[in-house]
């Protein structure tokens, strides 16, 4: 009893402090506080919460998670397939490559004869030789890359480094044979590449005649050694016409301009022993230059 009786002081100051009419019947009291305290919405925070849930989200949303989870997987599958497909393909081109590179280390240390007095046709036997067999490799490479129409650039670094040197010893072997620059026609034919979508890339013939030079110093400083004082004009006038050849070119690969950039050091090399050869005054036969011009000693 005591109580209600102090509840209902409370509710009088509250109501009184509020609303400040005396003239209010006392029955009205319990009413207006009962408005005065309004309940709070029971369904707001529930109807909030269920907006929210996953259940309700992916209702609302046509296919949902289960029209996803199949697409992921069927793309993931897709890039298994073709990886593999890729793997396998360079895999059978790097055992291609494997055969190359082991036939220009053959062809290498035929020609290595060559700095050592040999005759030249006696040096060239062996790698003449193995140029039918380096044609064939590059037929079977070929047709490997060729089961993938259009991506000969996409495999084309397995044998990049193999074809420039297969290039620099084809070329050494043309020029000891014949004295002139093995052409970028020539080059694909001894490999028997003439179909359109398997070529010699360029830059590759390139960076191989840039290797090719690089012998050439070393082959004339035995040469002299051996008597053969015309060698270095040969070879000087040879070098001189390639470099300009190299120098119309704007070399915009950075790997080919530095390579490029050693052959004027070849270049000097062969002008050097060109002209201790000439200051010395020796011809072919190995004797000195007589000047026609001078008196004659009595």
């Amino acid at each position: 009893m005591n109580m209600k009786l102090a509840f209902r002081n409370v509710y009088c100051t509250l109501f009184r402090s509020l609303n400040p009419n005396p003239n209010l019947p006392s029955n009205f009291l319990p009413l207006r506080l009962t408005l005065f305290i309004p309940p709070s919405p029971p369904s707001i925070r529930a109807q909030t919460f269920r907006s929210l849930s996953p259940t309700h989200s992916s209702a609302s949303m046509p296919g949902g998670e289960a029209h996803a989870a199949p697409l992921l997987e069927k793309q993931f599958e897709d890039f298994r397939a073709q990886l593999e497909e890729s793997g396998t393909l360079r895999e059978r081109i790097r055992a291609v490559v494997m055969e190359i590179e082991s036939t220009t280390r053959l062809i290498h240390s035929s020609l290595l004869l060559v700095h050592q007095s040999r005759s030249t046709p006696e040096v060239l036997e062996k790698p003449l030789a193995q140029i039918g067999v380096l044609k064939e490799l590059y037929n079977r490479l070929a047709e490997i890359v060729l089961e993938s129409p259009g991506r000969y650039y996409r495999y084309h670094g397995d044998w990049k480094t193999e074809t420039q040197t297969v290039v620099s010893l084809l070329a050494f072997v043309h020029w000891l044979e014949t004295g002139a620059l093995l052409l970028h026609t020539e080059a694909e034919e001894k490999l028997g590449l003439n179909d359109s979508e398997f070529r010699l890339d360029v830059e590759d013939y390139l960076v191989g005649i840039c290797f090719m030079s690089k012998e050439l110093p070393r082959y004339v400083v035995n040469q002299v050694t051996a008597g053969d004082y015309d060698c270095p004009r040969k070879v000087l006038k040879f070098l001189t016409d390639l470099h300009a050849g190299f120098r119309m070119l704007n070399l915009r690969n950075d790997f080919l301009r530095k390579t490029f950039d050693g052959m004027k050091y070849d270049l000097r090399r062969v002008e050097e022993v060109h002209y201790d050869v000439k200051i010395r005054g020796l011809t072919a036969n190995g004797d000195p230059v007589v000047d026609q011009g001078a008196p004659a000693q009595s």
